[in-house]
């Protein structure tokens, strides 16, 4: 570490793996600053899974309310009311809390924060205005932001950043896209009440998850009333007043009150000046990184959604304890990004971790696929016509467990248990071998005993 420059590390991005990065590196001796334009806690805090999270509680508790009945729970229809401006009040104070927490956390571990917009106009010099601060190494941590396609009338489409602050909702939404963030927000904005219409280019939802979970979670959308049209884009939208017209690409017409687009992100590195100096961008344009997060020049650093790993929290925080350690620590751990659990918190939620059946069949694995669906017992009294799937994918060589995948309610929950026999390698027998706690939806996963399919 170098006293002849103001830091040692200037982190450029106050979001979850920044602030972990910050943290654990100033633990480590070094002398650290980060430099933040928006809020603390970059997306996931402010715009992203915790007020989401948020939200779906909110649009769920509808389900719960109707579901008392048939426990004996007398709930006039009339008394029952939901109020928007309310959650999105109670969801603001939470937030705020929250980017006191991370304030404090940065104080309290020594690290300088800096409130502005950084450019970058040597490899180690980092502007913030008009102050400039020299540091030896810096690690760019801006994430990503939700990208608009280009279309006409596109002024009037919102993203999932400006969902959080709707001052009303509206009667009818269009959300437009097909992965997660997409899926979500249909969930939230139907269970709110709103009519629902999902448009998404492909054949199916959710690419890049289990087929068996991408058609049984479509199929139990459908079951909540969400009109999921497939095949389907968005042509033009047009301001009339008081709603927007949609053309689609197949010619038709539809109006609507709202217009969602999930339909990617695009990494945060506008005006930083990077490839001035050097630093590749990729064709998606991604910071190329090499497996220590170093660019092509060696004193810039990046990770997180910024540098194109899957853009989940776990992830950046997890490569943020590699870096620090590696630039001031022992240097000895490395990322591994197999067997990264995940959920998409629609309605049923969806959990999955490891190889999905058609990852491991084109990895060449000979496979054993045990797989179950059913009524949970709760909607036995409810009369709720929802449905959970769960589905384990076993090499058949081995015995060993590649994937589990999950869709019914806290599938997010019981997957992140299954992680951990995932990540340890843990075989079927095993699964066979250990008890289940009786009467849950979790006990399926060990007493599936006959394979569907091989």
């Amino acid at each position: 570490m170098s006293d002849t420059r103001d830091y040692d590390l200037i982190v450029i991005g106050a979001g979850s793996g920044g602030v972990r990065l910050a943290r654990t590196s100033a633990a480590l001796g070094a002398r650290v600053a980060v430099v933040e334009s928006r809020y603390l806690g970059g997306t996931c805090v402010n715009v992203g899974c915790v007020p989401k999270k948020l939200f779906v509680y909110g649009a769920h508790a509808g389900e719960d309310i109707e579901d008392a009945a048939g426990y004996g729970w007398q709930v006039p229809p009339d008394s029952v009311r939901f109020d928007w401006p309310t959650l999105v009040a109670n969801k603001n104070t939470e937030i705020d809390r929250l980017n006191g927490i991370y304030g404090r956390l940065l104080e309290s571990a020594g690290v300088t924060v800096i409130s502005g917009t950084a450019t970058v106009p040597d490899p180690h010099t980092v502007r913030v205005g008009d102050q400039s601060f020299s540091t030896e190494r810096i690690v760019v941590a801006t994430g990503s932001w939700p990208v608009i396609p280009d279309v006409p009338g596109k002024e009037c489409i919102l993203t999932s950043n400006e969902m959080f602050y709707l001052p009303q909702l509206p009667r009818h939404a269009v959300i437009w896209g097909g992965g997660y963030i997409a899926v979500e927000f249909a969930g939230i904005l139907s269970g709110l009440g709103v009519e629902t219409t999902l448009l998404y280019r492909g054949d199916r939802i959710l690419r890049g998850f289990d087929e068996d979970l991408r058609e049984f979670t479509q199929n139990e959308l459908l079951k909540k009333g969400i009109d999921i049209r497939l095949g389907s884009t968005i042509v033009s939208v047009e301001n009339a007043e008081s709603h927007y017209q949609l053309e689609l690409n197949d010619g038709t017409r539809m109006s609507t009150g709202l217009v969602m687009a999930a339909t990617g992100r695009r990494a945060l590195v506008d005006g930083l000046g990077l490839e001035e100096l050097g630093v590749q961008l990729s064709g998606s344009g991604h910071v190329v990184v090499d497996d220590h997060f170093q660019t092509a020049v060696p004193s810039i650093f990046a990770l997180g959604d910024v540098i194109g790993t899957p853009q989940l929290t776990p992830v950046a925080l997890a490569q943020a304890m590699v870096l620090s350690r590696r630039l001031y620590g022992d240097g000895e751990r490395s990322m591994d990004y197999r067997n990264i659990p995940t959920a998409v918190f629609c309605q049923p939620n969806l959990g999955t971790v490891g190889l999905t059946e058609q990852e491991a069949r084109e990895a060449g694995y000979q496979l054993r696929i045990y797989r179950t669906d059913f009524r949970p017992m709760k909607h036995t009294l409810s009369g709720r016509d929802e449905r959970s799937l769960m589905k384990l994918v076993v090499d058949d060589a081995t015995d060993k467990v590649l994937g589990a995948h999950m869709v019914g309610p806290d599938a997010g929950e019981i997957i992140q248990g299954l992680a951990v026999a995932i990540q340890a390698g843990a075989t079927k027998a095993q699964f066979d071998a250990t008890l289940g706690i009786h009467p849950t939806s979790a006990e399926e996963f060990v007493t599936m005993r006959e394979p569907v399919k091989s």
